[in-house]
């Protein structure tokens, strides 16, 4: 059995593979609520006793959502760290890996089917060039890689936690709304889940829907149903704003990384509100670089459909522990 973990802010999801010729056959999987689990070893102790015979471990990779020092890392948003060699020690292997989140989505990416991908934008990817990767969900990652003998070596990023940088007359107007009740203005704090809040605070104070006060709901996704669906102006508004502000932040990673090659969305969002991608609105934003839009014109835009991609570049990192071994 291989295990692949990816391990994020709101939830954690833990899958067993097997192989099957030279691709991997998922056999079961369990997503936790991450804030709801005690540690990262009582998650993956209960994940073993659910697979009960089938235990038996030769190597696992954990994607985690936050920067990777040696072999441990502490999550970004959550209380408990993932240790690589205490894991070893649950699943009785050597053969452990962690990675970055970003590094994970990218691994798997290479692994993904063409209908697993929208393009946003074709363009004409510059041969042996840098890719990036831009991802918002619970917070916002950003990563890229660059070619090396043999394939691609992935530099981890927080930039996600960069300076919000607004463009327009109303964007400055959003960060003045936001310094009322922060000190620093990150641009995960508005490129995130919870930016769809704020954005609707802040371009209609007075509407209010039911989840905006219900500890067991999330107002992003009330939110964009409503926009989605046409019921609410306000909620339309605040994800056509959050989508430019998505598409500009995409086009500075691009920029800082020279990403010719491409640059992919992924992340639990895009895939759900996908038309409001597929609209222009994210791709106008982007190339808004003054004497750079024509460079920026050239880089392909992918949308990652499948919600579990990181998943799958966890288990195929796993695999290939298992190879080199």
């Amino acid at each position: 059995m291989i295990l692949g973990g990816d391990i994020g802010g709101t939830k954690s999801n833990l899958a067993a593979f097997e192989r099957s010729g030279k691709r991997l056959r998922k056999i079961y999987g369990r997503q936790f609520p991450s804030r709801e689990v005690g540690s990262f070893e009582e998650m993956l102790r209960a994940f073993l006793a659910d697979l009960g015979s089938r235990a038996r471990c030769e190597a696992a990779c954990f994607g985690v959502a936050g920067p990777v020092i040696g072999r441990s890392v502490h999550p970004t948003n959550l209380s408990w760290p993932v240790d690589a060699d205490v894991a070893g020690e649950i699943l009785g292997t050597s053969r452990v890996g962690l990675l970055n989140d970003m590094g994970a989505t990218f691994a798997g990416i290479d692994a993904l089917e063409p209908e697993e991908l929208v393009s946003l934008q074709k363009g004409s990817p510059a041969p042996g060039a840098a890719q990036s990767l831009i991802a918002a969900g619970t917070g916002l990652g950003e990563s890229f890689r660059v070619p090396v003998p043999g394939g691609y070596q992935v530099v981890p990023s927080e930039g996600g936690h960069s300076d919000f940088a607004p463009r327009t007359e109303e964007e400055i107007e959003f960060l003045r709304f936001l310094r009322k009740t922060q000190t620093w203005v990150d641009v995960e704090s508005v490129v995130s889940g919870r930016g769809f809040l704020l954005l609707h605070r802040f371009l209609g104070p007075s509407v209010d829907h039911p989840d905006f006060h219900d500890d067991t709901e999330d107002p992003a996704a009330e939110i964009t149903r409503r926009a989605l669906d046409g019921a609410c102006s306000i909620c339309a508004q605040a994800v056509d704003l959050w989508v430019s502000l998505y598409g500009a932040e995409a086009g500075n990673l691009a920029l800082k990384t020279l990403s010719l090659g491409g640059v992919f969305v992924a992340g639990g969002i895009a895939a759900k509100i996908l038309p409001k991608f597929t609209s222009g609105r994210f791709v106008e934003a982007f190339l808004q670089k003054a004497a750079l839009a024509r460079l920026l014109e050239a880089i392909p835009i992918t949308v990652v459909l499948n919600p579990e991609t990181p998943l799958v570049g966890a288990a195929a990192t796993a695999a290939a522990l298992l190879d080199s071994a």
